[in-house]
Formats: structure tokens, sequence, C-alpha cells
């Protein structure tokens, strides 16, 4: 890989700010939105909602004027994992939502209950059934709430609940990833009060309203971090802008640590160059921000393949993030897979294509990265999943040098 790529917006920015479109009536104008599935399902509900939507060269424009149900098709829900964030803005806007319980990815169980205590305690009657969740209230009323977790999307969603909550919501172990700080941001402009940003306590001022807003989108620090650990993998001279440095501390170490020979030119600017060999990485521990997130733990395990010694791998956050090395072993790869959180990696070995399955969006990306490294033709099975996070990937890796074909399966 060699040449120049551009980060797309966040899709763990854009998700939630869609999602909080619903908390205003009016039109608004969001920008760097990236164009991939998960942003197209989560617009289709919206529209079926009552919204007007158009979506075009990565902005989106919105009218959530006449939004007139608080029910998203239950089909739809299914498709994406993210649409558990719009219980927050419909609960606030109507008062009640019901919503079948979510989709998404495969790679683990990821509890609700978070959600549902904290909507609870800003005074939420939760009902479950077989195939959905019903919420309703009189009013929603600030209060103090310590979250179960540090979860994202809990976090998000009393986020958006708060904001037209009556009085002040204090968000105790709130999660402080950049996509959570760009939703922050996004409330304030449509009215939100919001004090702590970027901090484990979060002060929301409920309003009585609140107003539409314009907005940009953030860069998205997954894609970022993909393209930087298969820039080296490649061990090509890849320049990446929106690169944000602040938000990848963690990463930027391991890499250094790794022998991965990594400049930061600017704030939102890195740039990938030609390195040798590599170090085995004693632990790549994945946890919450801002230690090393469980999105970048699989293409990690790639550039590991390729490292010196044996690199142990710590998946604290889901059970299912290890499938992907079995993928690898199909290629030639040492892994060890010991149980559902912990595996070993053992190289320099050589990969060699062949037929390979991708079990889950990240694990999609993992398997690109490791098919353009391979000797020989790979054929990645299930590679549609990958579109739900990136956009165009094929095309933006083959501008830098990869030869990806699409094929139907037809």
């Amino acid at each position: 890989m060699n040449g120049e790529i551009t980060i797309s917006g966040s899709k763990n920015a854009a998700l939630p700010i869609i999602a909080a479109t619903i908390l205003a009536k009016g039109k608004y104008k969001i920008s760097n939105v990236p164009m991939i599935l998960d942003i197209d399902h989560m617009l289709s509900i919206l529209k079926d909602l009552g919204a007007k939507v158009a979506f075009s060269n990565n902005v989106c424009e919105i009218d959530t004027t006449n939004l007139n149900s608080y029910e998203p098709d239950s089909k739809k829900v299914r498709n994406i994992r993210a649409s558990i964030l719009l219980l927050g803005p419909l609960l606030a806007r109507f008062k009640k939502v019901r919503i079948a319980h979510p989709g998404g990815c495969f790679i683990g169980a990821r509890p609700v209950g978070t959600h549902f205590k904290a909507l609870a305690e800003l005074g939420a009657e939760i009902l479950e059934d077989n195939s959905c969740y019903s919420l309703r209230t009189d009013a929603l009323i600030g209060k103090k709430i310590i979250l179960s977790e540090i979860s994202v999307t809990a976090t998000e969603n009393l986020l958006m609940a708060a904001a037209l909550a009556e009085g002040v919501t204090e968000i105790r172990l709130a999660a402080t990833e950049p996509h959570v700080v760009d939703l922050c941001n996004f409330l304030v402009l449509m009215g939100s009060k919001i004090d702590g940003i970027g901090t484990h306590t979060l002060i929301v001022t409920g309003q009585k309203s609140l107003k539409p807003a314009d907005y940009t989108i953030c860069y998205d620090q997954i894609e970022a971090g993909t393209i930087a650990i298969a820039a080296a993998a490649s061990r090509g001279i890849v320049t990446i802008k929106g690169f944000v440095a602040r938000d990848q501390d963690i990463l930027t170490n391991l890499l250094l640590e790794a022998n991965v020979h990594i400049e930061i030119l600017d704030e939102t600017t890195a740039i990938i160059k030609r390195s040798t060999s590599y170090r085995a990485l004693n632990k790549i521990r994945t946890d919450i921000y801002p230690n090393f997130p469980s999105d970048l733990q699989a293409p990690m395990g790639v550039l590991m393949t390729q490292a010196d010694g044996t690199s142990t791998i710590l998946e604290t956050m889901f059970e299912g993030r290890l499938n992907y090395l079995n993928e690898l072993n199909k290629m030639g790869a040492d892994c060890i897979i010991k149980n559902s959180h912990e595996a070993t990696i053992t190289g320099p070995t050589p990969l060699f294509g062949t037929t390979i399955e991708s079990f889950d969006l990240r694990a999609g990306a993992t398997l690109l990265i490791a098919s353009f490294i391979a000797e020989g033709e790979s054929v990645i099975e299930k590679a549609e999943i990958i579109d739900r996070g990136y956009e165009k990937i094929d095309e933006r890796l083959n501008a830098l040098g990869a030869n990806i074909r699409r094929v139907s399966e037809n």
C-alpha cells in the first residue's frame, strides 16, 4: 500500500446524531456522514417514522417536523444494533416508544439492561415481551444516575433523554469516546446544556425544547486505526488524513512498540513509513476508551502474524471477537485461541490466499488486510458485512495498491 487516504466520517458518531434529530422538530443538515449500510438502515427507519430524508455526497438532510410514530419497523430494527439509540429520543419526544430487539453483528452478548435501568431512573415504565420493548412515561425527571457499566450507547441514550427531561441529570460512569463527545457537541448546538463533556461525569440541564442544528461529523477513529495497521502490515508508505492524534494515543504507543514507523504530522494527519521487521506485543488488551478499542483488536492481530515472537491478545469486551483467528490459521498463521477472551499469535508467518469467511464487520475488514498481504488469491465470503461500517473500502484500498474485486454469489 502506498499513497494518501482521507478517513471517512465516524459511523459511531453519525448514528446517534441522526437519532438525536428526533428531539426537535425541523430541518437538519449533517455533513461528513459515511455512505455505509448502517447509515442507510437508520435513515430508512426514520423515514418510516415520518421524517423526510435526503442523502448524497456524504451530506444528510433530515426533516423531522412531521415525525408521527414512536414504533420503528421491527424488521429494519433487527438489521442494525444502533437502532437501540432510538429509545432515548423517541421516549423524550412522544413519552412512549415500542421497539423490537435490535440486531447487528454476532460478536457476543451485548446486554441492554444498562439502558433500561437508566431510563427507568428517569421515570420510564418498561415492559418486555418475546420480541419487543415498550417504554412509557408521564414525565422524565432528572436525577443522579450511576450507570451499571461504562456503556457508549447507554450514555448516548441517557444524554438524549435527559436533554428534554425536567431538572438536572447527573450521569456518572459516562463513556468518553470521541463519538460520545461528538453527540454532546451536537446536542449543545441544539440548545442543550451539558457540563463535563469528555469526562466520566456529565451534567445535563434539561430544556423545555431544543432547536434543529447543522453539524459536521468527526473523523472515524476506528477506520483511521484500521488503515494505519493495514499500511504497516503491507509495509507501505501511506499518509492518513483524518488520523486524529489525540484520540489514538494507545494505538500509537502500540504501533511504536511493535516497531511500526508512524509519524504524527499534525493534529489530524499521520504517515506510516515502511518497516523491515516488527516486534511481537506482550499484551494487546482491549478495554473502554481511552484504552485499546476492541474494534482494532482484530486488525492488530493480522499485524502480529508478521511480528517476531509471540503476542498475547486479551479481549475483555466481547466473547465472539476472536473467531477471525481461525480464518487466519487457514491462511497459514500460528494462532491459538485459549478461551473466548484470550489468544496467542506467533510470527512471523507467511500468509497464503484461500477461502475465508467474515463473521462480523471488523473481522471482515481484518480479513481484507490479511488477504492483500497474503500470497495468491483469497476469497472472502459474507464480505458484504464490511459495507456496514466502511465506505467504498475496496475502491479506496485499491487506490493504495490493493487488488480487490467484488463478486456476486449469483
